[in-house]
Formats: C-alpha cells, sequence, structure tokens
C-alpha cells in the first residue's frame, strides 16, 4: 500500500474545507493572490494581470515576490494548512513532488470549450512536459520556456586574439581559447562550477549519456557518454584557468564575469535582460553564443542543451476554483504570452509568440546575439526531472563536490550518483 507524505495527508484532510487564501470580498470584489520568485518578471505578470482584470474589473489581481528558498519553504507550509495562493509558478523540480498527491489542480480540460488539442496545438512537448504529473495529466498551464548558453568577453577574447565562439566550436575550442585568454590576460576561461543545469547536465546529453532513462525510472552515471561527458567537465577544474569550486562558494560566475575576471560561463535567457540593465559599463562587451559541441560522442551528433520552462498552477481546492480558472485560461492565450514576451524577462511558451521577448533587446539598444537562444531549441533536452527528484538532486551534488574537493574519484562518485538517484526513485515509485 502506497504511502502518502505527510504535506499530502493534511492537505487531503482539509480537502473539504474552504481555502484560507486570503481571498476578500469585502470591496464586493474578487481579490487573488499571484506568487512568483522572480522580481525582475513582477512587471510583466503584473501586467498580464492587468490586462486580465480590465475585462474583469471585478477580479483584483496580487502579484507577491519572495526569494527562490522562501519561495518554496512557504509553499510548502501553505500546502500543509490549506492556505496556497491562488496563483502560483511551478518548477519542473517540484512539480511532480506537488501534482502526484493531489495538491495541484488539474488543467488538463481548461480549454476543452476552446479548442481541441488546445496544448498540442500550442505548445511545445518540452513545454508540455514541463507542466506534466507523472500520469501524463496537465497540472500547470506552460508560461515559458528556456535554455542555456555560453556567454563571452568580447575584449578578453580580442586581447588573446582568439577568434569568437560560433556553432562550430566543440569543447576543443572551449579548452584552447581559454588557455589563450588565460595566458594573454591573466583573466579566468570557462568557469565550470557545480551545478547540475548550469553545469555537467549539457556536456553528458551531449557526449551521448543521460542522467535519466526514457521512463525516468533509473539514472544513468553508469554509462559510457556519462562518463564521458563527466571526465570533460570535472576534468576542467584541473586547469589553472578554472576557479577551483571554493572560489564559487563564495562568487558566482556570473559576479565573476561581469566584474572582469573571468571570460566564459553558462547563463540562462531569464537573466539576460537582468544583466543587460544591471551592468550598462558592459554593453558591447559581451555576447553569448551556443554550447560548444562535444566532437566525438558516443552516440548523436554531440549537440544538446537543457531546456526548461515555468508554468502557472493552483491549488486542487479554493472558494475561488472558478474564478481562478479563468485567470489561467487568460494566461495561457496568445493575447496574454505575447504581453509577457515583450517584456524580454521570459520566452513565452505559446508557440508564435516568442518574437517580442527578442525585439524587447533592440528597442532597448542591447547589443546581444538573442536570437542564437531559438536555434538552441532544436536539441533542446528536457529539464531532468522525476518525482523523487527533491531527494536525490542535493545529495547527488555533494558527492560531486567531494571529487572537486579531492575526497574521492569521479569514479567512485559516479557509483554513489547512480544509487542514490536509483535509490530513491525506487522509494517513490513505492509510495515512500
Amino acid at each position: 500500500m502506497k504511502k502518502i507524505p505527510r504535506i499530502t495527508a493534511l492537505v487531503l484532510a482539509l480537502a473539504l474545507l474552504l481555502s484560507l487564501c486570503g481571498c476578500g470580498s469585502v470591496d464586493g470584489k474578487t481579490h487573488l493572490k499571484f506568487q512568483i520568485w522572480d522580481v525582475a518578471q513582477r512587471e510583466s505578470m503584473q501586467a498580464i494581470c492587468d490586462a486580465y482584470t480590465q475585462k474583469h474589473p471585478d477580479v483584483v489581481i496580487e502579484v507577491q515576490v519572495t526569494s527562490w528558498n522562501e519561495y518554496w519553504t512557504k509553499l510548502e507550509a501553505a500546502a500543509e494548512s490549506n492556505t496556497m495562493p491562488d496563483i502560483f509558478w511551478m518548477h519542473t523540480n517540484q512539480i511532480l513532488y506537488y501534482s502526484d498527491f493531489g495538491i495541484l489542480a488539474d488543467v488538463t480540460g481548461l480549454y476543452d470549450d476552446v479548442e481541441a488539442g488546445y496544448y498540442q496545438n500550442h505548445f511545445s512537448e518540452i513545454s508540455i512536459g514541463n507542466a506534466q504529473g507523472s500520469d501524463g495529466r496537465m497540472y500547470g498551464v506552460p508560461k515559458d520556456k528556456d535554455n542555456i548558453f555560453l556567454v563571452y568577453n568580447k575584449e578578453m577574447f580580442d586581447a588573446a586574439g582568439v577568434s569568437y565562439p560560433d556553432e562550430n566550436w566543440t569543447w576543443d575550442d572551449l579548452l584552447s581559447a581559454s588557455q589563450a585568454i588565460y595566458d594573454n590576460t591573466g583573466n579566468y576561461g570557462f568557469m565550470a562550477y557545480n551545478d547540475d543545469q548550469m553545469g555537467y547536465w549539457s556536456f553528458v546529453y551531449q557526449a551521448g549519456g543521460y542522467i535519466l532513462n526514457e521512463d525516468f525510472t533509473r539514472a544513468g552515471f553508469d554509462q559510457p557518454g556519462t562518463k564521458k561527458g563527466m571526465e570533460f567537465y570535472v576534468g576542467m577544474q584541473g586547469y589553472d584557468w578554472c576557479p577551483k569550486q571554493a572560489y564559487f562558494a563564495e562568487t558566482a560566475p556570473g559576479t565573476a564575469f561581469f566584474s572582469g575576471i573571468g571570460s566564459m560561463y553558462v547563463e540562462g535567457n531569464w537573466e539576460l535582460m537582468n544583466k543587460c540593465v544591471n551592468f550598462p559599463n558592459m554593453d558591447g562587451k559581451w555576447d553569448i553564443a551556443p554550447m560548444p559541441k562535444c566532437p566525438d560522442p558516443v552516440s548523436g551528433d554531440g549537440r544538446a542543451t537543457i531546456s526548461n520552462g515555468l508554468c502557472y498552477s493552483t491549488a486542487a481546492h479554493g472558494k475561488t476554483r472558478e474564478i481562478v480558472m479563468d485567470v489561467l485560461k487568460f494566461f495561457g492565450s496568445e493575447e496574454a504570452q505575447l504581453l509577457a514576451s515583450s517584456y524580454g524577462a521570459a520566452i513565452s511558451a505559446y508557440n508564435g509568440t516568442e518574437q517580442p521577448y527578442f525585439d524587447a533587446f533592440d528597442e532597448k539598444g542591447y547589443d546581444i546575439n538573442v536570437e542564437m537562444v531559438m536555434d538552441q531549441f532544436e536539441y533542446g533536452v528536457q529539464n531532468v526531472n522525476n518525482s523523487a527528484k527533491p531527494k536525490w538532486k542535493s545529495p547527488v551534488l555533494d558527492e560531486l563536490n567531494k571529487v572537486y574537493n579531492g575526497q574521492q574519484s569521479l569514479d567512485e562518485a559516479m557509483a554513489k550518483m547512480q544509487s542514490i538517484v536509483d535509490t530513491e526513485t525506487a522509494k517513490k515509485l513505492a509510495g515512500d
């Protein structure tokens, strides 16, 4: 018999009670709370809320922003007390944890009265996957899609006499450019820090390996391609041009880059506009390029990048359910997604609404090759995820950190990482 986690038991026990989400009607209006974690997207989220309330003046939507860590702490506490926000962002790292035990509302049929196959007709397979539970049902309306890429300092490349990276770059080019820049400028080359989506994952898939198998039931740390990708990524730590992990404990790669200390790092498109706004002195001095490809993969063509995306969700139970569902329906419309995209903070998930995101950079005069981001979606790999991920994500990185610290070999770490993922996944599948 499957066991229900504490968080789920409490939610289900309160399922028949009215949600205490803070919705009020003292002024005759319905007040909704919309929780997000990125202050850089407050303006775009407020814009789509305003677009909805203009058509429905009896509804008020308050956008609330908290930090990433605080967001998940508060959301879990709210789920336990049945006081969840009316609308909130859901991340692929957490959606299975919340959806598989009935905490999120099923929105699979949200557009049945609009268009048959609405999700499939207007959103990519990855965007749909980011909003699905283990049962294949939709537990959120796709919000955006993202990709990661190489960020590089043009001035440091020029000083070292190295050509800028392009779609033909391989791992070998990444190494040689890093060495040349370090030798000629004294600055760091590629800054490879211990992370998954922004770290070794892309290199694993480029080499023909995988983190989880196709049905998400078993890890792939015992695969030749996985080992090849991780050997390359972790191996960069041995070069003088790559900072040690202790350095990253104090200074993030992006901070080092925009401080003029490092020449290359991996970033996601959700941060591009924020970087342009916050570092105007760097305008024209940096750009982005595709992730370098593996020159000799175990399988595949050597290209891969991790693609992620958020969705708009709501709790399974709440006294404003009908109104909230209507808001979610609007958020997933072409109108709302075009509007959100126009702020340049995120690429909307709705197919055909991407261009305003790129236009926003031109309109503001930022000299960045943002159009390149779309090209990488052709070989994007969905952000690695299964329902046990909250249990294995940190322990896996902890084992890898021991490699960086010289406490164990990569082979030893990968064996442990395989065991951690497989064990936690098996527990989750068994209902523990």
